[in-house]
């Protein structure tokens, strides 16, 4: 039985993955298609990760971070920029490709900040492709909706 918010105890949450599987295998698939998007693009396996990365660091997703942590660990990023990737714009780490698509990234998951957004698309334009430009935005919504399906669901970290 779920306890009252009045109480300060959780609410049970429903895993809307499980409740509605159908829903849930269509955007794994559009995932799947967006993935494949980025690498036509050009767009390697660790940036596509970076981007998940910042878009569930600002949407405070633990799930979707334990989850692309690995993945960008696998894809060969290092502890030294995965460790620093919430201060990206501080450090030299990041090359103006990723920086391009980081900008771009958070302008995508933040849309209200409308000089933030201009800022971010006009330099993407300098470095990156439309093609890439177009994925880099399709992999930022693509995760925004991950990150609010796993924050909804309260999905554990084990």
């Amino acid at each position: 039985m779920s306890s009252s918010p009045a109480t300060g105890s959780a609410v049970r949450r429903v895993f809307v993955d499980k409740q509605s599987p159908q829903a849930y295998r269509a955007l794994v698939q559009t995932s799947e298609a967006v993935r494949a998007t980025a690498a036509d693009a050009g767009l390697d396996r660790v940036l596509v990760e970076l981007v998940n990365l910042r878009v569930s660091q600002l949407n405070g997703c633990a799930y979707c971070l334990d989850v692309h942590t690995k993945a960008a660990l696998r894809a060969g990023e290092t502890t030294r920029r995965l460790g620093t990737l919430a201060a990206w714009r501080d450090t030299e780490l990041f090359t103006p490709l990723e920086r391009a698509a980081l900008a771009l990234a958070e302008a995508t998951t933040v849309p209200s900040d409308a000089a933030a957004q201009e800022a971010a698309y006009a330099a993407a334009r300098e470095v990156c492709t439309e093609e890439q430009i177009s994925a880099v935005i399709w992999v930022a919504v693509t995760i925004n909706a991950f990150n609010r399906i796993s924050i909804l669901s309260k999905h554990p970290v084990r």
